[in-house]
């Protein structure tokens, strides 16, 4: 079984739609997928998703199917820079995330304070478990320690084009990795695509090991540079699209 999760094209905010230049990376990015063996594509119900997956559902002759808690992830957590506000948990600065040892591991994230001051513990569980009953309807069932329970691996490609704060949540799940780290320390590009694939040790037993993450070769095949939405300015005070994703 695989699960690619693509992060829509450039986004259009205003019109929740794309950008001239997003709908450009969304069809580059339908040349690719169209021969990845897709068999089921799932959509987030937010505009600028559904345009990306249109290009490819159209080639691969798929229906898409929109899950809504593919939105993007919309928990808050305590804003430790304006005390009885809440932020979004992905826009933190460097100096503060690095110091809440909580932050570092799959098992302690949740204890940490900050979270307890939103609503991102009861969000997490809720798009995990809509996750998980995702991948039942493949026949796989989540064990302990991430592994899944299958007793026939499916030969089956999902696609999931979502968002970035989402897709690395599911990453984070996935891995056992602590959503933190990945959300501080990694980038998914607009219409890059990351790839799960399962590992089958013993019978009956799957794991998914990430192949790629934000791969975005579709965009340089097509001459097309790489968005940088998103991401904050590399230099102090320079020009950047902000924490927007």
């Amino acid at each position: 079984m695989r699960i690619i999760i693509v992060r829509h094209g450039e986004p259009n905010y205003e019109l929740d739609s794309l950008t001239e230049r997003g709908f450009r990376e969304a069809e580059l990015l339908s040349n690719a997928l169209v021969n990845a063996g897709i068999t089921d594509i799932y959509c987030s119900p937010l505009g600028r998703a559904q345009r990306t997956a249109e290009p490819t559902a159209k080639k691969c002759g798929l229906p898409v199917e929109t899950l809504p808690w593919l939105r993007e992830f919309n928990a808050r957590i305590g804003d430790p820079y304006n005390p009885g506000k809440t932020r979004i948990p992905w826009n933190l600065t460097p100096r503060f995330w690095t110091s809440q040892p909580e932050f570092y591991t799959i098992d302690r994230w949740q204890e940490n304070p900050y979270i307890r001051q939103g609503d991102m513990v009861e969000k997490y569980h809720a798009v995990t478990a809509a996750f998980d009953e995702l991948l039942a309807r493949y026949g796989c069932t989540r064990m302990e320690n991430g592994l899944y329970r299958c007793e026939e691996n499916p030969n089956k490609t999902i696609a999931l084009f979502c968002h970035f704060g989402l897709g690395m949540l599911l990453v984070s799940y996935l891995t056992r990795m602590s959503p933190f780290m990945l959300w501080q320390n990694f980038f998914m590009a607009p219409s890059s695509v990351t790839t799960f694939i399962t590992e089958e040790r013993e019978k009956g037993e799957l794991f998914f090991k990430c192949m790629q993450l934000g791969d975005t070769s579709h965009l340089l095949a097509g001459g097309q540079e790489v968005s940088h939405s998103g991401l904050y300015p590399e230099f102090f005070g320079g020009e950047g699209c902000g924490p927007q994703v």
